[in-house]
């Protein structure tokens, strides 16, 4: 099982009482009836999916009910660290190198080569 820190409730929790809400640090359209519906599939449905280091936000479903950012490890499942909503995106890449190569999707296609 996991266990997943909520910087809101300030303790670790099981994952159970957790729900992923997609990334976090999304540049949203600020007038979303004006924009085309290729920009709008791209904001709404196209992610990248890297292996590595990734920011995602999660809601406390079963606890205080609010939204909070997390970076995690897709290579391990490991959250490095959590950080409340609002906050900038942490530069942590140095403190999770050891457990977290990222890898872009080029970089994967030429190793296919």
């Amino acid at each position: 099982m996991l266990l997943i820190y909520c910087p809101y409730c300030q303790e670790e929790r099981s994952e159970l009482e957790f729900r992923g809400a997609g990334d976090a640090h999304i540049a949203r359209p600020t007038n979303i009836a004006e924009i085309s519906d290729e920009q709008f599939e791209e904001f709404f449905f196209l992610r990248d999916n890297p292996k590595g280091l990734i920011f995602e936000r999660w809601r406390h479903q079963h606890g205080c009910g609010r939204f909070f950012n997390a970076a995690r490890d897709t290579i391990s499942d490991k959250f490095i660290m959590t950080y409340k909503a609002g906050e900038p995106k942490p530069d942590i890449g140095a403190a999770a190198a050891p457990h977290a190569p990222v890898e872009t999707y080029e970089q994967l296609e030429g190793e296919a080569k």
